[in-house]
């Protein structure tokens, strides 16, 4: 492995790490009236990473094969407890791909928080098991096929929630 894929990967996995660090503070009651703009930060923070993937070359595993692990954790809880916290936003509409698929489905935070969170585990659970390079392939390939959509689409609704946070007060303030 080279030198530039290990710095790579301990790049990511730093981020993956920050991710689900703030993903379940937030979820165990941290932020208060500020959780949007917090999850909105750690929703950019780990959308840099993606991009950083997205960006680079295909990784490729020898033999094109990815070794197994066990069974990965379970993120239920910390989906729950979104859903919970969320409950009056956790519920939006978003378009799936802007060039093939362009009806609008609904789509949830919780789930897409989680939906990151889970893909970032496995790849993390690789390069804890010393295999860092099949940690780049899983993060690049479920980057493009799971994770980066859910993380784009949970950001695009974030950055809603506090622009009418921010602007409605302001609107209001106006009005008044």
């Amino acid at each position: 492995m080279s030198d530039q894929w290990r710095a790579l990967a301990d790049e990511i996995a730093g981020h993956a790490q920050n991710y689900l660090d703030g993903l379940t503070r937030v979820a165990g009651g941290e932020g208060g009236d500020a959780i949007w703009s917090l999850l909105l930060v750690e929703v950019a923070q780990v959308s840099l990473a993606g991009a950083q993937l997205g960006a680079s070359q295909d990784v490729i595993l020898s033999g094109n094969w990815e070794p197994p692990l066990s069974e990965d954790p379970d993120v239920d809880g910390v989906r729950t407890a979104l859903a919970e916290r969320l409950e009056a936003v956790d519920d939006y509409a978003e378009v799936f791909d802007p060039y093939k698929d362009t009806a609008v489905t609904p789509y949830r935070l919780s789930d897409d928080l989680t939906a990151v969170a889970a893909d970032l585990i496995h790849g993390l659970r690789h390069y804890h098991a010393g295999r860092p390079l099949e940690a780049l392939w899983w993060w690049q390939y479920s980057y493009f096929n799971t994770w980066g959509n859910h993380a784009g689409a949970a950001m695009r609704a974030l950055q809603a929630l506090a622009a009418h946070t921010r602007l409605d007060v302001a609107e209001e303030a106006l009005s008044t």
